[in-house]
């Protein structure tokens, strides 16, 4: 059974057709939020960044959300493909330890590990990632604003709540309670137009990286909020997942750039984390026009250990059973060597055939 999918919006269609795709057309590669979804796409992420963009030399914009973010300044380090592989291992093997008493480990318990395990992982290379030559990072997050401004025991719920229901009249109204602050490499500015939503761009540097990284991991009620952060405006920052989940942002405003290219664990492009069960909202818009999205086909997916992609749940599920989930989680991502397989041989042999429209 084939594994990939390949959608393309409608100027990036026209391109395939008209020049094939080179590395050196590429503009961009956004990477979603999502959790362990994003497992999947290690393979893929070791080709592209390891064989594939070598072969170019023009500058490449890295947009990340949560575990997104976590990928994509990874793809910055001087070894990127041992990187990755060594936060695939990292993140499969996440384990935190509850009590009889406990059903889940509280907030305070993961941020404290998953803050440890942050500083392990980039420690000695974080001037490198900020002020990379070629791959210019985006960190998004998403920062509070009036009950949310603040962590708190009773406000913090009563603010989602609220965000919960403005944004089901309209994503605009989502920005009375939470602000998109996309965290960007030094004298760049985001490869897309920020104008659809509350937004704020502040410069990335040594002093605020990791706090802005664990800030677009930062799971509302799972981890603690990252408040302060250096260098950005006061107040609590969550996941950049909550305003960006899949990052459907403008990228057409700087189509002249380049193209995007864009491996994600489904072919929607979801708008925001409060969006997932808004179907109407799942439609490609003229934002994602010179957009290539590269995903898992259904089929192949019910083929995968209980039949999905890894998530979230399998930490209820499996509890203090580690043996089981990294188990099925890494049969999951060994298959998903078919991805990036698949995807290697349509750069090698282009059956355009194979290219549906993004929708």
């Amino acid at each position: 059974m084939q594994a990939l999918n390949i959608h393309a919006g409608p100027r990036a269609l026209a391109h395939l057709h008209s020049q094939g795709l080179r590395p050196a057309d590429i503009h961009t590669i956004p990477a979603a939020a999502g959790g362990p979804k994003g497992l999947i796409l290690g393979p893929l992420d070791r080709f592209l960044f390891g064989q594939w963009l070598s072969q170019s030399d023009q500058p490449v914009h890295l947009v990340g959300a949560s575990i997104g973010a976590w990928r994509m300044a990874t793809a910055c380090l001087d070894s990127s493909v041992t990187g990755f592989q060594r936060l695939e291992h990292d993140y499969i093997h996440q384990h935190y330890q509850t009590t009889p008493d406990q059903k889940k480990p509280t907030a305070d318990q993961v941020s404290a590990e998953f803050g440890r395990n942050l500083e392990a992982f980039y420690r000695g290379q974080v001037a490198g990632i900020v002020r990379h030559p070629r791959f210019k990072l985006h960190i998004v997050t998403s920062r509070g604003r009036f009950l949310l401004r603040r962590e708190h025991p009773w406000r913090t719920p009563l603010g989602y709540t609220g965000a919960y229901l403005s944004n089901l009249g309209h994503r605009k109204a989502l920005g009375r309670w939470l602000e998109r602050v996309v965290f960007s490499a030094p004298q760049v500015q985001p490869p897309c137009d920020l104008s659809d939503f509350r937004s704020r761009v502040v410069p990335l540097s040594v002093q605020n990286f990791m706090p802005a990284l664990q800030a677009s991991c930062s799971i509302p009620f799972v981890l603690r909020a990252v408040h302060d952060i250096p260098g950005a405006p006061p107040g609590a920052y969550w996941d950049g997942g909550i305003t960006d989940y899949h990052l459907h942002l403008n990228y057409a405003a700087h189509a002249q750039a380049g193209l995007v290219l864009y491996p994600h664990f489904q072919a929607q492009v979801v708008p925001g984390w409060l969006d997932k069960a808004l179907k109407w909202r799942h439609r490609s818009t003229a934002f994602l026009d010179n957009m290539i999205v590269l995903s898992p086909k259904p089929a192949w997916v019910a083929q995968l250990p209980n039949a999905k992609l890894p998530d979230r749940q399998d930490f209820m599920h499996y509890g203090n059973d580690l043996t089981a989930r990294v188990k099925v989680w890494t049969q999951a991502v060994q298959a998903s060597q078919q991805l990036a397989d698949e995807w290697q041989a349509w750069l090698d042999s282009p059956d355009l055939a194979q290219v549906q429209p993004l929708r």
